[in-house]
């Protein structure tokens, strides 16, 4: 029996050279042709079954929010949170993340919170962090690391917790100390073994120059990044001067150095500090190139190096019911996709249609998609090959315009998402990030 199950298993197995071959034919697989693809299985589904419409339904056994919100988001080395540390700022959001909902910190189960620079994964600290807030020491908590999809990856592994019934309510966050974390020490030191690997040594490729390679290979130019850049920054200016950040951002009091006197003082960090009104394609076409003379990626057209956090309260609709929590929306699907990681910035292209595919749904049938601009050149790209309308991506503005704490941007995401479905009376959301090294990260969300 262990032979003939050895050579069942031998029959099934892929050689390696097999396995590349297949990553570069799916690699080959032009996204726009897979998210047609995804749509028509969707349309026809959705006659045969109505599984387009299942998304709506609310069952005892969903995974729902209860509360989303964050900090606000402030430049590294110069903002609100420059002097503060991770653990800080994600102990308010925490503790906010209880005032908020209401929930009696002792039934939650699980925190898993998302980072990608501090020392140690930040594991320690963040335990620390979640007793500071209130909860008891029976609350666990975890750190998670798929760097710029760590806070989404968060909230998706305790919305898995709740599905798989390990858990029935926990908290997936993030949180990102640009100011005192970022740096070249936040990336080891490669083997030669590694190094010795053509496409493995590609995960060392600066992030900017992954940038550059997917405007050249796609043809993406300056002045349609300059645009799309222009545009972010006008939507944020907008949304912030009509208050449209106040419900999704928690007010945190923090210890600020003034870097012209040296005095030390209190402050209430309640705005996003990277938000510049008046920014247009005109004035961004003047910034020189950041990593390449020839380049097309510079400081005005890619993401702000920033401070921040966010929290998202998730549980089984059942748990809410019985604990009197108010619903405001429901985890329907994630998918995680991997790119070359040359052009890591793509990931959304192919992650995006997978998890409509499993919601069982169109691209139509979104109405906000959260793209993360890490850079316009990649969320630009992102949105063509897909067919999305502009109209529909990052309705307040994105990363370029306020930042990308890269451990809790996914779950800034979801906070964002949610509050704008319910000011707009829309439902469907998708939230996606490219990923470095090569990946790319989406989930689908139903406001309630």
């Amino acid at each position: 029996m262990r032979d003939d199950a050895r050579m069942q298993r031998d029959a099934q197995s892929i050689s390696s050279s097999q396995q590349q071959q297949q990553q570069q034919t799916a690699y080959s697989i032009h996204p726009q042709a897979m998210a047609s693809a995804v749509n028509r299985v969707a349309q026809v589904a959705s006659h045969i079954t109505g599984l387009s419409s299942s998304i709506d339904s609310k069952n005892a056994d969903d995974v729902v929010v209860v509360a989303a919100l964050r900090s606000a988001l402030t430049k590294g080395g110069k903002g609100g949170f420059k002097d503060t540390q991770a653990s800080d700022i994600l102990a308010g959001v925490l503790k906010a993340t209880i005032t908020k909902s209401g929930i009696n910190p002792s039934l939650v189960q699980d925190i898993a919170v998302g980072s990608v620079l501090p020392p140690g994964g930040g594991a320690t600290e963040f335990r620390a962090a979640a007793l500071v807030a209130g909860f008891p020491s029976s609350t666990s908590v975890n750190a998670v690391n798929r760097q710029c999809s760590s806070g989404l990856q968060a909230c998706v592994q305790i919305a898995h917790e709740i599905k798989a019934g390990m858990i029935d309510c926990g908290i997936g966050a993030g949180v990102e100390s640009m100011s005192n974390n970022y740096g070249p020490g936040a990336v080891s030191e490669f083997s030669d073994l590694l190094k010795g690997h053509s496409e493995a040594k590609d995960c060392l490729i600066p992030m900017g120059i992954t940038s550059e390679n997917v405007a050249k290979e796609f043809n993406i130019s300056r002045q349609a990044q300059d645009e799309f850049a222009a545009s972010s920054y006008a939507k944020a200016a907008k949304a912030q001067q009509q208050g449209l950040f106040n419900e999704e951002i928690v007010p945190l009091k923090v210890k600020f150095t003034d870097p012209k006197t040296d005095e030390e003082k209190e402050v209430t960090v309640d705005r996003d500090d990277g938000v510049r009104p008046g920014v247009t394609a005109e004035s961004l076409a003047k910034i020189r190139p950041a990593f390449s003379k020839t380049g097309t990626t510079h400081a005005g057209n890619a993401s702000q190096i920033s401070d921040g956090a966010a929290a998202v309260l998730l549980c089984r609709r059942s748990f809410a019911q019985a604990n009197g929590l108010q619903v405001i929306g429901k985890f329907v699907s994630a998918s995680v996709a991997g790119v070359p990681p040359r052009v890591m910035g793509i990931g959304p292209a192919y992650a995006i249609p997978i998890a409509l595919e499993k919601a069982g749904i169109t691209k139509d049938q979104v109405d906000i998609y959260e793209i993360n601009e890490a850079f316009a050149s990649q969320a630009l790209y992102s949105c063509q090959v897909l067919g999305l309308p502009l109209e529909k991506v990052n309705p307040k503005g994105g990363a370029i315009a306020f930042g990308h704490p890269l451990g809790a941007t996914g779950a800034r995401q979801i906070s964002t998402l949610l509050t704008e479905l319910k000011r707009t009376g829309k439902k469907v959301g998708v939230t996606s990030m490219c990923i470095g090294t090569g990946m790319g990260m989406a989930s689908v969300w139903v406001a309630e």
